[in-house]
């Protein structure tokens, strides 16, 4: 299972750094940054309500259960998380050109429960 990595496209360096306050207003953290580009993320660990559901049917029913529910927060932390990086290339180090995402696309994957 792969990550998901959206990528944003800037104009030039101030630019860059307006589409990062976006994200940064909407709890993306960043990961990296450099001349050309900003790679950032948004964690997430999983629905409350899941959570809430595998904890109480774990302690009074069936404890494997608590186990699920550790293995969806592991999904959910180190896979379900989406990375944005914004840059100002437009080619990749292999010379392919880059598909880029728009900010409302980023914004609404890092804010859906699933």
């Amino acid at each position: 299972m792969v990550m998901d990595l959206f990528i944003v496209k800037a104009k030039n360096k101030k630019d860059l750094e307006k589409i990062s306050d976006d994200f940064l207003s909407e709890k993306f953290n960043v990961i990296q940054i450099e001349d050309n580009f900003i790679l950032m993320k948004k964690r997430r660990y999983g629905n409350i309500y899941v959570h809430a559901l595998f904890l109480l049917i774990g302690l009074f029913y069936i404890w494997p259960l608590l186990i699920v529910n550790l293995a969806y927060f592991t999904y959910s932390y180190l896979w379900a998380s989406p990375h944005v990086l914004i840059t100002t290339e437009i080619k990749s180090e292999d010379g392919e050109i880059l598909e880029f995402n728009t900010i409302d696309e980023v914004i609404k994957c890092g804010n859906k429960l699933f």
